[in-house]
């Protein structure tokens, strides 16, 4: 890849560093996009040993683009998210896509196929990640900046995408202890 082509990549990746998502993190901020695709690649790092079979490289490649199309419309919450906006946000980040240098163009794509399809088990990991970070920096942050909705979405929210794991069942039952010693339900 030539300097320029790497330059002008990360003039949009960078974007992801501005883009507040709706979750505070534990010092009172809005977390970035950024910050939350690079706790789910210390997560997927961390996980390497309970998933020997699978090819975690990937799946931490899958975690740092996943919300590469936020750059493009910012981040929208997953209860506020239509499908225009998904057909939106995939729209700009394919344009986007296509602008890559060849290999990564086509490395890209085929992995955005493979999450979007979910039939392999790196789509899947990532997938109940993605549903579990966020989880989790709720229960880091202060109760206060919780949106009434939240109570409930942090009780069921992500528990459809770790049914393929023993792993993902144990730590999504860990983080619903914590939700619930932080609300007083515990």
């Amino acid at each position: 890849m030539k300097p320029r082509e790497l330059l002008d990549i990360l003039s949009v990746t960078e974007r992801l560093k501005d883009a507040v998502r709706h979750c505070y993190t534990s010092g009172g901020r809005r977390e970035s996009v950024a910050e939350h695709s690079w706790m789910m690649t210390v997560m997927a790092f961390f996980m390497r040993d309970e998933f020997p079979d699978a090819d975690m490289d990937k799946v931490i490649e899958m975690c740092i683009i996943h919300d590469l199309g936020e750059a493009f419309t910012g981040d929208i919450p997953t209860f506020e998210k239509t499908k225009e906006d998904e057909k939106r946000e995939e729209d700009l980040l394919s344009d986007w896509i296509k602008t890559l240098p060849s290999g990564y163009a086509e490395k890209m794509q085929l992995l955005y196929e493979e999450m979007e399809e979910q039939k392999t088990q790196e789509a899947k990991i990532y997938k109940a990640i993605d549903k579990l970070e966020a989880l989790i920096q709720h229960n880091m942050s202060d109760l206060s900046t919780w949106l009434p909705l939240e109570y409930d979405l942090q009780k069921t929210h992500g528990n459809d995408k770790v049914g393929f794991s023993e792993y993902m069942k144990e730590l999504r039952a860990e983080i619903l202890k914590d939700t619930l010693k932080k609300t007083g339900e515990y």
